[in-house]
């Protein structure tokens, strides 16, 4: 059985994530959906959160799960006993900010990263500029799950009773 972790923040998980685990899911028998907690990292949705909205977004996919994790990325993937860690990229910058970390994995492990290129159709799709188009109250309901616009929509509305003229 050939398993893949397929690692990273999803915060929030895109359609774009969603397409590249469906691709991901056709090579290998099992794809292990890594939702990673930075703790130096401050984060719009909680990790228990971004775990739940990734077990949403991907149901239904054969030999897919989703776990969460907080540790060197390469301690899972021999955890699990990966074959391979999948990483997405939308162009050249992704490929930039992901080379040195594919080839640190496989210093430390021997494991082999697989590229899988993004649909063109979703390439203008990544976490933050959903959370700014959100912030900002524009549209993000064909960038995301219904799950996932609702959840960073909560995320992002003011509460209520906290400063103005309610909070006194």
């Amino acid at each position: 059985m050939s398993t893949a972790v397929c690692p990273g923040s999803f915060d929030p998980i895109t359609l774009g994530h969603v397409d590249v685990v469906r691709r991901a899911s056709s090579m290998f028998d099992e794809v292990v959906v890594a939702v990673a907690h930075n703790a130096s990292k401050r984060s719009l949705l909680p990790p228990d959160e971004r775990v739940r909205l990734a077990v949403d977004a991907l149901s239904g996919m054969a030999g897919v799960r989703v776990v969460a994790t907080d540790g060197l990325l390469v301690d899972l993937v021999r955890d699990v006993g990966a074959r391979a860690v999948v990483k997405g990229l939308r162009s050249g910058a992704d490929l930039d900010a992901e080379l040195a970390m594919a080839l640190m994995n496989r210093h430390l492990s021997g494991v082999e990263t697989v590229f899988v290129l993004g649909d063109p159709g979703r390439a203008h799709i990544a976490s933050s500029l959903v959370k700014d188009v959100a912030r900002h109250g524009g549209p993000i309901d064909d960038m995301v799950t219904p799950a996932v616009a609702a959840a960073v929509r909560r995320a992002l509305a003011p509460n209520p009773g906290v400063g103005g003229e309610d909070g006194r």
